[in-house]
């Protein structure tokens, strides 16, 4: 059983059931760049943006989405890493990562029916269930029902990214299974609509999950980190509940794995966002933290929450027990490092805040792309060499990202096209 009593202090190493050590208790969480080069390669603003984040004091890099399937990214400009890519990119990555003392671990994922149509018109998922956005629907791919060809592939695709991540000296990887992406939407009784095995009851629902942990830790040495990035619910009515967080982890306890990250939400619900303005500041700040303090009762391994910390005060509170209740092993920060990336060397000499702009816009969901457009420009602008900018007028912003997105979709199409022929 992990023991949860030592994790009241931001600053003290964190030992994983695998035998690794993460400096401290600061995780850079992960944030979608899409900062890949025409090959969907790392590309050296990349590099060197993990290189600044290693130097800013996180004990623990977390990437951004990396695909396991070539054929299925997030969106454009997504780096993509299976056995049809040079390794050389990836091993600077990791050394980038590594240079200041810092783990670095790879997430990677497959967004199922989480596709554009502007990049992909082909999508796969559990069932046949199309993503449903007011207004917005016909963005996305319908997608198909996944045949048992279909997980068989998808199961060996995230086992052999993390093989090659390994070999390319990261130390660790994280499972996506969160924010509606493909094993997200085989948790969730609303996008899982199978009677086989992989539907149906939960264990049914996490059976894709666990067969890929298996997967992977099949290829790995015993060492090398395995964590699992899983929502505390999915916020729509007959998803993925709260309840259900506790008994996957439960499953998980069962299993070889170093960390759960703890987030929440999808594209249709997007909670990661943050809370809304009416909500106590504590609670728009750490708005995960009371569902990982019920997973963390339960857990076996250490629990790390995601989800708006800025301040050390923040940070420290989520550690701490409550009330009885135990504190998480790890917090996650992320979209405050775009901002401020050396945000935990500022917190070992006391408070600091990091100033993340909010978008008050009427549609919510223009917002929320904009503020990942505001975020992604702050990324951009650290791996070129420059101050962030947390002022940038955000509507060009926005005007700007779109252009860009139908710029590289039309690269990734004929980069994929290229693909599939040779």
């Amino acid at each position: 059983m992990f023991d949860h009593s030592t994790d009241s202090r931001l600053f003290e190493p964190l030992h994983l059931p695998g035998g690794q050590v993460i400096a401290n208790r600061i995780a850079k969480a992960a944030m979608e760049e899409n900062m890949a080069d025409s090959a969907h390669l790392p590309d050296d603003a990349l590099l060197a943006l993990y290189r600044r984040w290693g130097a800013g004091g996180s004990g623990l890099l977390l990437t951004g989405n990396v695909m396991v399937a070539a054929d299925a990214v997030t969106g454009p400009g997504g780096v993509v890493l299976d056995a049809g890519q040079p390794l050389e990119p990836f091993r600077r990555w990791a050394e980038a990562g590594r240079a200041h003392g810092a783990r670095i671990w790879m997430q990677i994922n497959h967004p199922g029916r989480q596709v554009y149509a502007a990049t992909n018109p082909v999508a796969i998922a559990p069932s046949a269930v199309p993503v449903e956005l007011d207004g917005y629907s016909r963005f996305f791919t319908q997608p198909r029902a996944m045949t048992e060809a279909d997980i068989a592939r998808v199961i060996g695709q995230f086992a052999e990214t993390a093989a090659l991540a390994e070999h390319a000296g990261f130390d660790g990887v994280e499972i996506h299974a969160a924010h509606g992406y493909l094993l997200s939407q085989f948790l969730s009784p609303r996008t899982n609509l199978r009677d086989d095995q992989w539907g149906g009851a939960l264990g049914n629902r996490a059976r894709l999950l666990i067969e890929i942990v298996r997967a992977i830790r099949a290829r790995v040495a015993p060492g090398f980190g395995l964590g699992v990035k899983l929502n505390s619910a999915d916020f729509q009515k007959g998803g993925f509940e709260a309840e259900d967080a506790v008994a996957v982890v439960r499953l998980l306890n069962h299993e070889a794995v170093d960390l759960v990250e703890i987030s929440g939400g999808s594209y249709e619900s997007p909670a990661m966002q943050g809370r809304p303005e009416r909500a106590s500041s504590r609670a728009r700040e750490a708005y995960f933290v009371e569902f990982a303090r019920d997973i963390v009762a339960e857990a076996e391994m250490p629990v790390m929450v995601t989800g708006g910390i800025r301040r050390r005060a923040t940070a420290e509170d989520a550690l701490a027990p409550e009330n009885g209740r135990p504190g998480v092993a790890m917090v996650g920060i992320a979209r405050a490092l775009a901002y401020v990336p050396d945000l935990p060397l500022l917190w070992r000499k006391g408070e600091s805040v990091a100033e993340v702009p909010v978008l008050r816009w009427k549609g919510r969901l223009w917002a929320g792309i904009t503020t990942m457009g505001l975020t992604k420009l702050q990324m951009r602008r650290l791996g070129a060499g420059k101050m962030p900018k947390p002022d940038a007028w955000a509507p060009g912003v926005l005007i700007s990202d779109l252009l860009r997105a139908w710029r590289r979709n039309g690269q990734y199409r004929a980069w994929l096209r290229r693909r599939i022929a040779g």
